[in-house]
């Protein structure tokens, strides 16, 4: 997924994860996007300062399907 399609997936509600489903991206009350490891808290934003670089690869962020 690319950054147009990360932002747009969470916007829509949508469960979007990185490399596995611990590392969940999201939106804060500042409209930031972010990474938050969900079993410790450890959050980083989804790009880096330029908001033009994910931090990780396309390839890797994915949406969950329900169980």
């Amino acid at each position: 997924m690319n950054i147009i399609d990360i932002k747009a997936a969470v916007d829509a509600g949508k469960p979007v994860h990185w490399a596995n489903e611990g590392y969940r991206v999201h939106r804060d009350g500042l409209g930031q996007y972010l990474i938050t490891y969900v079993p410790n808290g450890s959050t980083i934003g989804l790009t880096d300062r330029s908001g033009r670089q994910l931090n990780g690869a396309e390839v890797d962020f994915f949406i969950s399907e329900p169980r």
